[in-house]
């Protein structure tokens, strides 16, 4: 293997290189993955004309009365805008101070509050529902052999309660008495609890109960005064009646060739299914917050929730569906997986984009949210037009950010624990001789595959590779594994490897290939 000879004073002088025996770093090392073109967030603004205009648009060809609208970006409400009437009878302009009703984008407020009180260790997620809705005792299960409902169930969307978007828009305003004589007469399921998705605005009433019934207020104040109050989002509320006449967006459906105007509904029993009242300048705020739960890393925490819970808030705890003839907007096939968070949707493509976001939809509006986690960035907009959710405008105005842009996810830094084992693996590479006693390999490595075995397979691939040039950095999937390249003089060599989990990781795997 004289190839090797030089390998690794020529390829590895930027790489650690103490004895192959000495134990790595510690395993509490951990390097957060951020932007590796920070600056590329300055070029945003190239964007925003583009993206005023695609509203602009959209709100005429839909026959919006008016949509408004912010786009987030590391943390920041970086641009924002308005376009129409809040009000056609006394011709009120539209603005980013403007209040709508939010719809179902209020569930996510509900799962938020939810967690809130689990970590304060005043409920626990797998409990019953009737541990906390004494009423709830007195409902039937659909088979005999059905799993108890819990909370988590209401929260993913899998109590086996039936698709409800056409009534429970119409419960907002019923009472805790009406809600809990729902409960005592009888629910009917569409599925046993457990086992399926069907989209439930009751689920997420009997959540607003269990908050009110837990935290002993209100669900609303709760809500107002644990969340929106320490986020700053003072223009937030649930009564219409409570909203300045000037800010408040009345609600309008397009019928007839013209406007009509749908009745506000007063909040109520069904406000943690969709009740909230909420202005862009304010919403901006909450998305920041999803945002600033990424990526996991060792910040002191200034949210009113912790970073974790949010991060738990945006994970698929059922999935919903694959779709494997999804295709993008060049018409480039790209299948896309589809989950339901806790209050939120998770949304995977072909590419690993990852989308959170949530749509809300009543008489005489809609809304929508979303944010790309590893990109850092969100955008929300409100319609006051009946089930006017803006998501395709959301969608294109993101992808357009990111094109014009050129922003980039996070991606991992050189990970010192994978560069260490780099340069010991380097070192092996050169001379298998004393790995069996180096101290770098798991105790499965050489019961996996012989000492001998894995040494002619590396010298195959050096005589077909020619001498090294240089070796680049670990390329980092995660705190324990990555994968680096050798160049070499005709080919280049990929190598992979992965850790285990013990205090002092050690190589369970290496794969040596040629590109």
């Amino acid at each position: 293997m004289k190839q090797l000879g030089i390998l690794f004073i020529l390829a590895l002088a930027g790489c650690v290189s103490e004895p192959i025996a000495t134990k790595f770093q510690k395993p509490h090392s951990y390097s957060a993955p951020d932007f590796s073109n920070p600056d590329s967030f300055k070029k945003v603004q190239h964007a925003f004309p583009v993206i005023e205009k695609l509203y602009a648009d959209y709100a005429e060809k839909n026959h919006f009365p008016s949509i408004t609208y912010g786009i987030i970006v590391n943390g920041e409400l970086v641009f924002s805008g308005a376009t129409g009437q809040i009000n056609l009878e006394k011709k009120t302009t539209a603005t980013t101070k403007s209040v709508y009703r939010i719809a179902s984008m209020s569930k996510s407020f509900t799962a938020m509050a939810i967690l809130k009180l689990r970590d304060e260790g005043k409920l626990v997620l797998t409990d019953p529902v009737k541990k906390y809705i004494p009423q709830f005792e007195k409902v039937s299960p659909l088979t005999t052999d059905a799993a108890e409902i819990t909370i988590q169930n209401l929260m993913t969307m899998s109590a086996g309660f039936p698709e409800d978007n056409p009534w429970g828009d119409r419960q907002l305003s019923d009472t805790d008495a009406e809600l809990m004589a729902l409960v005592e007469n009888g629910i009917s399921f569409a599925n046993a609890p457990g086992i399926h998705y069907e989209y439930s605005n009751l689920g997420f009433a009997l959540l607003g109960k269990i908050v009110s019934n837990v935290s002993g207020m209100p669900y609303q104040q709760f809500i107002t005064t644990q969340i929106l109050q320490p986020l700053g989002m003072n223009d937030s509320k649930w009564e219409f009646s409570e909203v300045p006449e000037t800010q408040l967006a009345l609600g309008y459906r397009w019928e007839d060739e013209q406007w009509k105007e749908e009745p506000m509904l007063h909040d109520g029993s069904y406000g943690a299914m969709g009740g909230m009242l909420c202005s862009i300048e304010d919403f901006s705020k909450y998305v920041a917050l999803h945002l600033s739960a990424w990526p996991p890393r060792n910040d002191e925490e200034a949210g009113p929730v912790k970073r974790s819970s949010i991060r738990e808030m945006h994970q698929p705890w059922r999935f919903n569906n694959l779709f494997a003839d999804a295709k993008t907007r060049t018409g480039e096939v790209c299948p896309v997986a589809i989950g339901y968070g806790y209050g939120l949707g998770w949304r995977k493509d072909c590419k690993g984009l990852v989308r959170i976001s949530h749509s809300g939809g009543l008489p005489g509006f809609g809304s929508e949210w979303r944010i790309y986690p590893e990109y850092g960035i969100g955008v929300v907009s409100f319609s006051n037009g009946t089930y006017g959710a803006p998501g395709l405008p959301n969608a294109v105005a993101l992808d357009t950010l990111i094109y014009m842009a050129g922003l980039k996810p996070r991606t991992l830094p050189a990970i010192p624990l994978l560069e260490s084992a780099k340069g010991k693996l380097m070192d092996v590479l050169n001379d298998w001789s004393k790995a069996e006693q180096s101290g770098l390999f798991a105790e499965n490595f050489f019961l996996d595959e012989s000492v001998e075995k894995r040494q002619r397979a590396t010298q195959k691939l050096f005589n077909e590779a020619g001498a090294v040039k240089q070796v680049g950095i670990v390329q980092a999937e995660n705190q324990l594994r990555g994968r680096f390249v050798i160049e070499c003089e005709t080919k280049n060599i990929q190598v992979f490897f992965t850790l285990t989990p013990e205090a002092n990781p050690l190589v369970q795997q290496l794969d040596v290939w040629i590109e």
